[in-house]
């Protein structure tokens, strides 16, 4: 039987089964195939630079607001906006911008579900931010780059795979960035492997695992308890289990794919060619609302919902014939694990703890201290420099620190260098998610991943300039 959006739906199963829950959007249409001629090649694009970048943040939640706070540490960052539904979220981070940034002094949006198009619409502000519910980051991603702003979204860009094309060919169009943050090799140790792999000390790449695996479900007082005095506002998260309602597959996967695509040259000498999934039973979601149902009635509209199965394994082949695996599960009491392998015919790394090998032993820990010395890269060098001489910091959540990719993304902008990581990124980051929906309701059939560089892979030039020959002039505060 041939496979079209018609008779995937048939396949899948796919229907509305309430207000609260989402119905399987993202699946439902797929497969889905595009023909997509590159207007312009955002990879390696510098747009103007911009001495200052002024930012309007749209979502102001506790990733939002860490965001607030950790582009505020950032010399050369205004905060021009604040915008959220919740107005008491805006009031707070405007007291903590006063307080350790007495120079920003941002304009309230709150009120009206529409108000970060007043955002988007304002002339004084280069990027726009954003940390909304999964649905609204493409159309506001879209909308900004329309109206002459660059973006940085949390991730995903996209929730169906024509939302990453609509996002792909509007940055192409308006030649604004789009820069979707995640997880990246210039991070901790994964910048100093990805350093080793371009050294060549692994050999060839074979093989790459990186998983999004953190146990949002057990603690009963963090994760579902609702704070009255916070709008009822639950750990793990309202608009998360809604997005796992009626779902099945890797619903968060850029913090385990990242620095492995980043390491194989994916978009720039290699390309994603197609990938199977497969999910577990759900062995806890069920349970958990029939035992939160029971404290509070909130809970009660879930009890009996289909939920995403604990742990979806996914399998990619590039072009070049290496291997990616990934891992999602948020609903298993286990430590969490994000990059954790990439293997060559020279060598292996594996994280957790970190551990190097090249023969049947891993090395020693001295040897080990020894390598890591040797490859931690430039970009690192000079971010733990800049990092030592600003103090401490501002924040104690640690999505208030600033990383080097925060860092990274406002010294291109500043010194109009192309962004480590592109729209390109963005959207295949985005993609494996309703493409691994799609092989799980069919029984892990193979599907084929897009090419969102059309072609551009096999002449782009490598990303990721953890060398640091250009840029590296912006200061933290």
């Amino acid at each position: 039987m041939k496979i079209n959006r018609k008779n995937f739906l048939k396949l899948a199963g796919l229907a509305a089964v309430g207000m609260v829950i989402k119905t399987g959007r993202a699946a439902s249409n797929l497969p889905f195939s595009k023909s997509h001629v590159q207007k312009f090649n955002m990879h390696g694009y510098g747009a103007p630079k911009l001495d200052k970048v002024r930012i309007g943040f749209i979502g102001i939640g506790s990733r939002g607001s860490g965001t607030v706070v950790r582009l505020s540490s950032i010399e050369g960052v205004e905060v021009k906006a604040l915008c959220d539904i919740v107005s008491e979220r805006i009031d707070s981070t405007i007291k903590y911008l006063k307080r350790e940034f007495p120079s920003q002094n941002p304009t309230s949006y709150s009120g009206d579900k529409d108000d970060w198009k007043e955002v988007c619409n304002r002339e004084d502000i280069d990027l726009i931010y954003i940390a909304t519910p999964w649905e609204l980051h493409a159309p506001i991603a879209v909308y900004a780059m329309e109206h002459g702003k660059h973006v940085y979204t949390e991730p995903p860009v996209g929730i169906t795979l024509e939302e990453c094309w609509q996002v792909v060919e509007t940055s192409e169009r308006t030649r604004k960035h789009c820069f979707m943050g995640c997880s990246s090799a210039q991070d901790g140790m994964a910048s100093v492997v990805l350093n080793m792999v371009r050294q060549g000390f692994f050999g060839e790449i074979i093989h790459g695992e990186g998983h999004y695996i953190h146990d949002r479900v057990s603690d009963n007082k963090v994760r579902w308890e609702r704070d009255k005095k916070n709008n009822n506002w639950f750990g793990y998260r309202p608009w998360r289990l809604q997005e796992n309602v009626n779902r099945n597959g890797n619903l968060y996967t850029t913090h385990g794919i990242a620095p492995v695509a980043q390491m194989m040259d994916v978009n720039y000498g290699d390309k994603m060619d197609y990938m199977v999934s497969i999910s577990s039973n759900d062995f806890t979601m069920s349970n958990k609302m029939k035992e939160m149902a029971e404290i509070d009635n909130y809970y009660k509209p879930y009890v009996g919902l289909n939920f995403r199965g604990n742990m979806n394994t996914t399998i990619i082949r590039t072009h070049k014939g290496r291997t990616i695996m990934m891992q999602h599960d948020i609903s298993s009491p286990r430590p969490g694990h994000r990059f954790d392998l990439i293997s060559g015919n020279k060598g292996i790394y594996r994280a957790r703890p970190d551990r190097i090998s090249t023969s049947e032993e891993w090395l020693g820990q001295e040897e080990f201290n020894s390598l890591k010395e040797q490859y931690t890269p430039e970009i690192t060098k000079k971010f733990d420099k800049i990092r030592k001489k600003a103090g401490e910091g501002h924040g104690n959540r640690s999505y208030e620190r600033v990383t080097a990719s925060d860092w990274r993304l406002i010294d291109c902008l500043r010194n109009g260098l192309p962004l480590e990581m592109d729209v390109y990124d963005a959207a295949l980051y985005s993609a494996i998610t309703p493409l691994s929906e799609s092989s799980v309701a069919r029984q892990g059939e193979s599907v084929k991943i897009p090419d969102f560089t059309c072609g551009a892979w096999k002449t782009n030039e490598r990303g990721m300039d953890i060398s640091l020959k250009q840029g590296g002039t912006t200061n933290l505060l």
